[in-house]
């Protein structure tokens, strides 16, 4: 694609604002298409739709405005991606859409292509999910297959009491029970693929999370050669086995065996991505552009070690001033109004020169705002 050329961005949150700046960096307008008449997205794209996602007209009319589709979440109704992909082309396509939205699709995915998960049933009855909860053991966590994230729409199993008040409470069902994996350490890969099959992997991560939502990112993560080598071969060949065009995250355990196995796949830039906005020459979201455009990919490396934090909801908020004042913080606002809790706001990044990264206390000494506080 030529510079001037018109990339639509389904969904209008934080990853499209920050789809969006990379693009116009690179030459290209967006165009939004999202029920949100002010969001993230809109803020600073060239144009924007007011729809709902499952607005046929609204979305052929989109489609014609535009020369190539990408989206920024995953919950969207599948035959509308499918009417934008009749029409132009959408990359991420439906197909990786379909299977990342539906957790058991996803992992009879992984395990048909030889990548491990965590034991897992699918369970349409207590009678089912009693059998299941028998055969992988308890603890246990019992999910949604769909319209799941930061902890919504699970459950922990510890006995067999909380079985029947679980199966209850979440739905739609059918819903997928998963064995316990006990991990060390929760990492993700970024892998983008380009429309000449050219891969490149980001540095592999440690996620750290908080009430479900994640707190911290460490680039790289602490880990040995061989558990890094395991999870970039991992995520090349989800990139290879999917055929992908655009940019995926895959979300991954460190088992405390060592063993590397997959959690979930995100076909769309990843909040544990966010570091390489700053540490690495081009970040995930200019490597998703340039895949959904059709540019070169250039190599994934990055210049320095990286720690990402998460700004989320009103308590988090209440520190920006602070964040602005303290020296080597690199603060990135999300642009929404309303500060509500649980909800993403905005995140900053501190980097160190590479091989540097810090260990524990060095971690939480580097995050100290200007007035001393955490």
């Amino acid at each position: 694609m030529k510079p001037g050329a018109v990339i639509g961005m389904v969904g209008g949150g934080q990853l499209g604002r920050m789809s969006a700046m990379a693009a116009a960096r690179l030459g290209f307008l967006v165009h939004v298409f999202s029920p949100e008449q002010d969001g993230p997205a809109a803020q600073v794209a060239a144009y924007n739709t007011v729809a709902g996602y499952d607005d046929l007209d609204a979305l052929r009319r989109f489609a014609k405005a535009v020369d190539v589709i990408t989206f920024e979440f995953e919950n969207l109704p599948a035959a509308s991606l499918e009417l934008l992909e009749s029409l132009k082309p959408v990359r991420p396509g439906a197909k990786i859409l379909a299977i990342s939205q539906d957790r058991i699709l996803e992992k009879q995915f992984l395990n048909d292509a030889g990548i491990a998960t965590a034991p897992w049933a699918k369970v349409e009855s207590l009678a089912e999910l009693e059998a299941a909860a028998a055969r992988l053991g308890l603890p246990a966590v019992l999910k949604t297959t769909r319209l799941g994230y930061d902890g919504k729409g699970q459950a922990m199993l510890r006995s067999a009491e909380d079985l029947a008040p679980a199966f209850e409470r979440l739905s739609p069902k059918p819903l997928v029970l998963e064995g316990f994996v006990d991990f060390g350490m929760e990492i993700s890969v970024m892998v983008a693929r380009g429309v000449d099959g050219t891969i490149r992997c980001f540095d592999t991560v440690e996620n750290r999370h908080k009430h479900h939502i994640l707190d911290l990112t460490l680039a790289p993560a602490p880990l040995g050669p061989e558990s890094l080598q395991t999870a970039q071969s991992i995520a090349r060949l989800v990139a290879e086995k999917l055929a992908l065009v655009g940019l995926l995250g895959v979300e991954m355990f460190v088992t405390a065996k060592g063993d590397v196995v997959v959690n979930e796949i995100a076909p769309r830039p990843h909040n544990s991505g966010h570091w390489t906005m700053d540490a690495c020459p081009c970040g995930q979201f200019e490597m998703h552009i340039r895949a959904v455009a059709g540019l070169p990919l250039p190599p994934a490396v990055r210049h320095s070690d990286a720690v990402m934090k998460n700004l989320v909801g009103p308590e988090d908020m209440a520190l920006w001033p602070e964040i602005l004042a303290t020296p080597g913080l690199i603060p990135h606002h999300y642009g929404k109004a309303e500060a509500r809790p649980g909800r993403k706001m905005g995140h900053f990044n501190r980097l160190f020169p590479k091989g540097a990264l810090p260990g524990e206390l060095g971690i939480e000494d580097a995050l100290k705002l200007a007035d001393g506080s955490a």
